[in-house]
């Protein structure tokens, strides 16, 4: 569960670095910045880093799209936990 929630938490940096460059795609002096996910200790990490292209809206879009179903990927084991503790406590009780 831990490496779910730090999967969440990794995409959610990259989720935000992603809304920034959309955010900021006419501003004239802007670099983007580009994040990727790697594994550090079985955990996962997001590594940013400023490129020196400004912000292509198709990569980012498309970049949102993935990382939301990663995201609702990566909850689907959670819940799935809270649902079997839930059962148990109700069989306990």
């Amino acid at each position: 569960m831990q490496v779910n929630a730090n999967a969440m938490n990794a995409m959610s940096t990259w989720m935000n670095n992603s809304a920034n460059n959309v955010a900021n795609v006419n501003t004239q002096t802007y670099k983007a910045t580009q994040t990727t996910l790697s594994e550090e200790a079985n955990s996962v990490v997001a590594n940013s880093s400023t490129t020196e292209n400004n912000t292509d809206l198709t990569t980012e879009f498309t970049d949102q799209i993935a990382l939301e179903a990663g995201f609702e990927a990566n909850t689907k084991p959670i819940q799935t936990e809270d649902e079997m503790i839930g059962s148990l406590l109700d069989m306990k009780a």
